[in-house]
């Protein structure tokens, strides 16, 4: 009997590594399947599956006049989700959520929160509001929005993490109520309570990003979601905005480059 579960467990890890998937953490569902792009609408031209992970490659030949992304055919409002990610190139992407499916602003186009991956270590596992607000929150940064979009930084996360873009790191969001949370190979990067109703988003899709601008090439596996509970709303009575915060200046909004 013994030589049988060893039989059984060894098939099973075979299995699994010749897949170049893991089994999910229970609580969590696999959204990319390791092989194809079922599940997932964006641009052929650019997107693939390579290296068993979602590849999103630009080049100097056919530079897009936009950011494009690759939308999982779904919605999340709290969640847990975290993905392996690298990127090659003097560009930036990044893992959309709560997000909105712009269709009248172009092909492919998606405004709404974003995990942000880039080589500048400070706006790395940053939030950023594509389409919107801009940054919310830098890396190494505790934001609260108070409700008239105002933002307030409160404390840190802890020192900014120095790492490799071009080989695997992991990516983590949480996300309930008004509360954001980001990870970055395990420790938080950014954490956000957002009171602005105005400009915030309770729900959305998930989307991946290729940027305009220099080519890359952006790689994301064992992308896994965890639907939490609803509710966890947060008012500022139970978040206030700590007497010594630090208000964030303002910038003016990024110009949305014209649709061609």
């Amino acid at each position: 009997m013994r030589h049988y579960h060893f039989i059984v467990i060894a098939s099973f890890l075979i299995g699994s590594a010749g897949s170049g998937l893991t089994a999910a953490e229970p609580g969590f569902e696999r959204i990319f399947d390791g092989e194809t792009l079922q599940g997932w609408s964006g641009d052929p031209k650019l997107w693939s599956v390579q290296d068993d992970a979602i590849t999103g490659v630009t080049t100097d030949e056919e530079p897009l006049a936009y950011n494009k992304f690759l939308i999982w055919d779904g919605e999340v409002e709290n969640f847990h989700l975290r993905a392996k990610v690298r990127l090659i190139g003097n560009s930036n992407s990044g893992i959309q959520y709560r997000s909105k499916h712009l269709k009248d602003e172009g092909e492919y186009v998606v405004g709404g929160y974003q995990c942000d991956i880039h080589p500048k270590a400070e706006n790395n596992g940053m939030l950023y509001h594509e389409r919107g607000r801009g940054i919310v929150a830098k890396h190494g940064q505790k934001v609260i929005v108070d409700n008239a979009g105002e933002k307030w930084i409160t404390g840190t996360t802890g020192p900014v993490q120095e790492i490799k873009l071009e080989e695997w790191n992991t990516f983590e969001i949480i996300a309930t109520g008004n509360k954001l949370v980001h990870k970055l190979n395990g420790k938080v990067s950014a954490q956000i309570i957002d009171h602005h109703e105005g400009g915030r988003l309770m729900k959305g899709i998930v989307a991946l990003q290729v940027h305009r601008g220099p080519a890359m090439r952006v790689q994301v596996k064992d992308v896994e979601l965890k639907r939490l509970p609803a509710g966890g709303v947060l008012s500022l009575t139970d978040a206030p905005i700590p007497t010594d915060a630090e208000k964030v200046a303002g910038r003016k909004p990024r110009a949305r480059p014209k649709k061609k």
